[in-house]
């Protein structure tokens, strides 16, 4: 796994030379939002308040807005509606009750159109209103009853009191003044406990729950609309897109620097040169329909590659070539022939084996075979006693630079060096010092050159 730190340039250059694909995929993934609002019809939503008078605890308005949405209140409604298809169980689904500050109970229906969401808010928070008022105690229930009975008993006991303090006389002895206080202060005990049961009686407040008007017409969907699954679906194909590239980046093992190359070939690195051109120039000339969607997506050509740097002028690039061909002299010895082995696809590699084959002459002896990535062939030994691996860096993983060494020991060619090729931008050439078509290399007078290389 790659050790290097995901940067904002990573995902710039993944925007840069992925946008064709990226913008493909968030074509596809609003295709498929799109397909996905199909199966969702549109809905909409809108909310009826109910006000509760009185004081009320938040456990008190949390238990009001469960019986909002409880099955006998939405069964009741839908038995009012009256919809085709549409039972209470159905609209269970479709009703939603919360409590806002100010004792308000807020009942939200959802439905196809915005008639019937209206319809279903105000039929819920009305038949609410009405099922509220039946258990706080409207006469009907006999649990609810229980404090009128109450009223009418301490009626009844007020009148018998009278009569007792008549019967006891107008209070000529000391007894019957007794009686008579005894019997004043069980009156007003009894007043008393009927103010204070009106006061605590749950009907008395309770049981007076208004709604607030009706509820308005939704003018808009409600949420996820078709526009949103179509923006989150491009939206998520994207960033999926993003992360995968990212992710492959992570999981490369390519060997991008020139240990590691050297490492996986099991030969010394003799220098690297550069190539000046651009991106396009890595594309692979593969021909057929595939290849074809390839290029016009962009994924043709490698994006993990960084940025090529600015080089210097064509007589510092010329140089590096020398230097290279002057460390193959060094090891080699006169008059040997060498193979200069380039992985195919591997246009950079080919551009600059080919400035080494001109920059070298015949001295040594190079000639450039292309070799499969696939299945690694270098033709047999014949007049040559060597390899020399050109590539690019970043391009190739560890298993096939391995299999280009394999090739080449198959073949009983001994892998003499390495040369790593790298894009830079061109900069406008120098014409002092460039030699004329044909001409004889620089090399070719040595000291100079052999100087350089050290």
């Amino acid at each position: 796994m790659s050790d290097d730190t995901i940067r904002l340039v990573t995902i710039g250059r993944i925007l840069r030379r992925r946008w064709r694909l990226l913008a493909v995929l968030a074509v596809v993934g609003a295709l498929v939002g799109y397909g996905i609002s199909l199966l969702f019809p549109p809905s909409y939503t809108t909310s009826a308040s109910v006000l509760l008078p009185g004081v009320w605890q938040e456990r008190e308005l949390m238990t009001q807005a469960e019986i909002a949405t409880s099955s006998v209140v939405v069964d009741r409604a839908a038995a009012t509606l009256g919809w085709t298809g549409v039972s209470g169980s159905a609209l269970r689904d479709r009703v939603s009750a919360t409590a806002a500050d100010g004792n308000i109970i807020k009942v939200s229906g959802t439905a196809d159109t915005p008639e019937h969401a209206q319809q279903l808010s105000d039929q819920v928070a009305k038949q609410f209103v009405t099922f509220a008022a039946r258990i706080a105690g409207d006469g009907t229930d006999p649990e609810a009853a229980q404090p009128e009975q109450l009223r009418q008993l301490v009626v009844q006991a007020s009148r018998r009191i009278t009569d007792l303090a008549d019967a006891v006389g107008p209070g000529q002895t000391v007894e019957s003044v007794q009686s008579r206080t005894e019997l004043e202060k069980l009156r007003t005990a009894l007043q008393d406990a009927v103010k204070k049961l009106d006061q605590i009686d749950p009907a008395a407040n309770k049981a007076n729950m208004v709604v607030m008007g009706p509820a308005a017409r939704p003018t808009g969907e409600a949420p996820p609309t078709r526009a949103q699954l179509i923006a989150a679906g491009a939206l998520l194909f994207f960033l999926l897109a993003v992360i995968g590239h990212l992710t492959a980046a992570r999981m490369s093992r390519r060997p991008r620097t020139e240990p590691e190359i050297a490492a996986a070939l099991g030969s010394a690195l003799l220098g690297t040169v550069d190539v000046p051109g651009e991106r396009s120039a890595q594309r692979p000339e593969a021909r057929g329909p595939r290849a074809r969607i390839r290029r016009l997506l962009g994924t043709d050509v490698r994006w993990d590659l960084p940025t090529p740097h600015a080089s210097g002028d064509e007589a510092s690039r010329q140089l590096r070539y020398r230097r290279v061909c002057a460390r193959l002299r060094d090891q080699l010895p006169s008059s040997r022939r060498l193979l200069v082995v380039v992985p195919d696809g591997d246009e950079w590699a080919r551009r600059a084996a080919d400035q080494l084959v001109a920059e070298a002459g015949s001295d040594p002896l190079l000639r450039v075979v292309g070799v499969p990535m696939s299945r690694p062939l270098v033709p047999d030994r014949d007049e040559e006693s060597g390899a020399l691996v050109v590539l690019s860096a970043g391009s190739w993983t560890a298993g096939e630079l391995a299999g280009i060494a394999g090739a080449c020991a198959d073949a009983e060619h001994e892998v003499v060096g390495i040369v790593v090729a790298g894009m830079v931008q061109a900069r406008p050439t120098r014409s002092v010092g460039r030699r004329p078509d044909g001409a004889t290399p620089a090399l070719a007078v040595g000291d100079e050159a052999r100087r350089g290389a050290g």
